[in-house]
């Protein structure tokens, strides 16, 4: 039956003139002239779209109802009517091979047979849960990286998706913004690497393939410099910091060929991303040279009116397209104002065609021209979701996101044969926190929790006591229902299970302390004044200690968090983050020392949260510290630097680093200097080592940070060995937006650092003429 509709669907093509559409069986091994049998076909489909067809293409409407039967509502009739004549480019939020193929049955039914991209938020993962993507940053490991996005990427396209909107690639620098949680962290060198490594991932080498998906980058530009970490809030950057600080991770997505991105809600120095020509047309499709297509944010065009830029939605549809905003999502300003726009010659029709052409050239990628039911597998939907070989990555990319923090006294790791453990918090048996935010089709409770992880790793002689001590939030919805969309209420008043907690400690050798943030404290719209511990943990912290001074801190975020208290009398912390379906494992393997912590933190912790936004590559300012003086650029009750650094993390070994030399101390500038470092463990037991190259610009025509992050290598050391690690220094390395408004390496003497983390004082000086 379905080689019957493909031959059926294939001569209607014929019928129709445009059988050059059809992309051939045979694998053209030369890029160039893909490219171009690829273009001709997106013309030829060009040619025959009528305006109406034209504008529905740049239409995505999400599908709050069942395909496979009768529609819920006029409006939902009203978009599969649409969907039937050729009137949606896409939909978002359908989410099943059965539901997918009815939709694209209907799409079928059109008089040019387009087929539907289908896209939904697939963050870090579909139904696999993998770390949050703050906590994935940690372990500083691309390839991982890769690999959890192409499990990702596996598991959408067996559920019938093809578009995922991701990788976030804001910079952020503000632990008070939710979406924090969403991306790479504060620095842009970094942010880019994880970005570039996630589109890999979900992309592979061919969106042909038929298990990669079309990857997002997002959300272009400004959103993550929110001002007061507050979601939606205006942005106030200036030209050099939006080149130099926000744009470098977008600008390297560009390149690595991610196939769409999308704009922000917020506005920058006025102007709404949606709505921003400068930033859509002129860098991203002129100065990038980028031929993906730009889809809006959830009502973002629509949003205009309330920014006050605006008057009504007719004009805010007349905004964006002019503006290089491609695709319409669920404001319906397009297919609404576009036709009468173009008569009133408000917009171009060549503006209009080159964004139908974007969207055409990405369904022609991803083969959907060829089979618009290629992504419709029942079989793969059995056999590729939510599998062991799935599960056991995700494991790996949990205890590689854990990041140690403190060990006095070598409380960790702890033997497999201790006598009695205490597990206490609200995050100790907790199977759904670990699933985190944006958490697609992850099934509610079904992460392995801390207490299932410890049971599955000690003996049989060893005494757990459990004890929950208090509940972190009360509820407002029912066990499963979507947190996402309703408030957080905090439990502030009830205590009665901190007495018991304390009976635990009290009997225990050594205590668990699992306490942190719920899933839904981070995330889109949960920005927070308050980055420390939430209702009666602190109580619950106190109350442990003073009966069991052996802790250890296992600490649950989506965002870095004000932990000084813990940190002044807790003598074991581990960040956990959210780490996804193995969580529970990932954290006995680490706790235990079956795996030896690796992780470095993304994002600066902060010592108080008056400090933020706080990261770690400021710029020195004319009155840089100085005890002595008051008038200094500081604080006078509180330190100004991190708590935790950037970059920062412990291991169960130590590692030293020793003879740091450059090849040659002065360079041209299409020249290179070798800078290398021998890096040695010197403790008891194997480990890897994030290796990090920061420089400085000592002087130069833009005030320049006092440390950039510009390369890492991750590397194992036996214990003992010690390995030299080299690092290439180019214009590449030194370059910058510079006051002559480009891209440019200015002459003059740099500092190259190289070290465990951004705080590191070892430097080589070099001279570039």
């Amino acid at each position: 039956m379905q080689k019957l509709k493909f031959t059926i669907y294939s001569l209607i093509v014929l019928i129709l003139g445009f059988s050059s559409c059809i992309i051939s069986s045979e694998k053209n091994t030369n890029s160039a002239n893909l490219d171009k049998a690829i273009e001709k076909k997106v013309d030829s489909v060009l040619e025959l779209m009528t305006i109406d067809e034209k504008v529905g293409q740049m239409v995505q409407y999400s599908a709050g109802w069942d395909l496979t039967g009768p529609a819920s509502s006029k409006s939902a009739q009203d978009k599969l009517d649409k969907i039937e004549k050729g009137l949606v480019g896409s939909v978002l939020n359908v989410v099943s091979v059965k539901e997918v193929r009815a939709a694209q049955e209907l799409a079928m039914k059109s008089r040019l047979k387009i087929p539907l991209i289908f896209a939904y938020d697939v963050i870090h993962g579909l139904k696999t849960m993998f770390p949050t993507p703050l906590g994935e940053s940690a372990s500083w490991d691309l390839e991982l990286i890769r690999q959890s996005a192409a499990i990702a990427a596996k598991e959408s396209a067996a559920a019938g998706l093809n578009w995922t909107f991701a990788p976030m690639v804001d910079v952020s620098r503000d632990a008070r913004w939710g979406r924090i949680m969403e991306g790479g962290g504060e620095d842009p060198y970094l942010s880019a690497e994880i970005g570039v490594a996630r589109i890999k991932g979900f992309q592979g080498d061919d969106l042909a393939d038929a298990n990669t998906i079309a990857a997002c980058a997002k959300h272009f530009a400004g959103y993550g410099f929110a001002e007061a970490g507050r979601d939606y809030n205006t942005v106030t950057a200036g030209e050099f910091e939006l080149h130099n600080m926000i744009l470098p991770p977008f600008r390297a997505a560009a390149k690595a060929g991610v196939a769409t991105f999308m704009n922000s809600f917020n506005d920058i120095d006025g102007i709404p991303a949606t709505g921003h020509k400068v930033l859509q047309r002129d860098i991203l499709k002129g100065d990038w040279n980028w031929n993906g297509f730009v889809v809006s944010d959830w009502g973002s065009i629509g949003e205009m009116r309330a920014h006050g830029y605006a008057k009504d939605k007719k004009h805010a549809a007349e905004i964006a397209l002019n503006a290089g905003s491609d695709m319409d999502m669920e404001s319906y300003a397009y297919e609404a104002s576009l036709k009468e726009l173009l008569s009133e010659k408000k917009v171009s029709e060549a503006h209009i065609n080159d964004a139908v052409k974007r969207i055409l050239r990405l369904k022609f990628q991803l083969g959907l021209f060829d089979n618009p039911f290629k992504y419709c597998d029942e079989e793969k939907e059995k056999n590729n979701i939510y599998t062991k070989e799935h599960l056991a990555v995700s494991r790996d990319a949990a205890r590689k996101s854990i990041v140690l923090l403190k060990n006095e006294n070598s409380i960790l790791p702890v033997s497999k044969n201790v006598k009695s453990i205490a597990l206490i918090g609200p995050f100790a048996d907790n199977k759904d926190m670990p699933i985190g935010n944006w958490r697609a089709k992850g099934v509610y409770n079904s992460a392995v929790s801390l207490l299932e992880g410890v049971k599955n790793k000690v003996g049989k002689n060893t005494k757990i006591y459990y004890e929950k001590g208090i509940d972190l939030l009360i509820p407002t919805v029912k066990p499963g229902d979507n947190q996402f969309l309703h408030p957080l209420k905090i439990n502030k008043n009830n205590r009665t299970g901190i007495s018991k907690a304390v009976a635990a400690a009290r009997k225990a050798e050594i205590v668990f302390l699992a306490i942190g943030e719920d899933a839904y404290q981070s995330g889109e719209g949960r920005s927070q004044v308050n980055i420390g511990f939430a209702g009666l943990q602190n109580e619950l912290l106190e109350a442990i200690y003073k009966v069991n001074k052996n802790i250890v801190l296992i600490l649950s975020n989506g965002r870095p968090m004000d932990i000084s208290r813990a940190n002044e009398i807790v003598p074991g912390i581990l960040v956990t983050w959210q780490l996804g379906s193995e969580s529970g494992n990932g954290i006995a393997d680490v706790v235990f020392g079956d795996y030896n912590p690796a992780g470095k933190l993304p994002v600066s912790f902060p010592r108080n949260v008056g400090q933020e936004p706080l990261y770690y590559n400021q710029k020195n300012t004319g009155r840089p510290y100085n005890p002595k003086n008051v008038t200094y650029s500081s604080y006078t009750d509180e330190k100004k630097s991190a708590l935790f650094p950037f970059g920062f993390g412990l291991s169960y070994t130590n590692f030293s680093y020793d003879n740091l030399k450059v090849n040659k101390e002065k360079m041209e500038l299409n020249d290179e200097i070798i800078i290398s470092v021998e890096v040695s463990n010197t403790g008891k037991v194997s480990g890897e080592e994030v290796v990090q190259l920061y420089i400085r610009d000592l002087v130069a025509s833009i005030v320049r940070p006092v440390k950039e992050l510009k390369g890492f290598q991750k590397i194992y050391l036996n214990a003992g060995e010690t390995k030299t690690v080299s690092f290439t220094i180019n214009k590449d390395v030194l370059e910058f937006y510079t006051a002559n408004r480009k891209w440019e390496v200015e002459p003059g003497e740099f500092l190259l650092f190289v070290g465990g983390n951004s705080t590191t004082k070892m430097n080589k000086k070099i001279t570039v003429n």
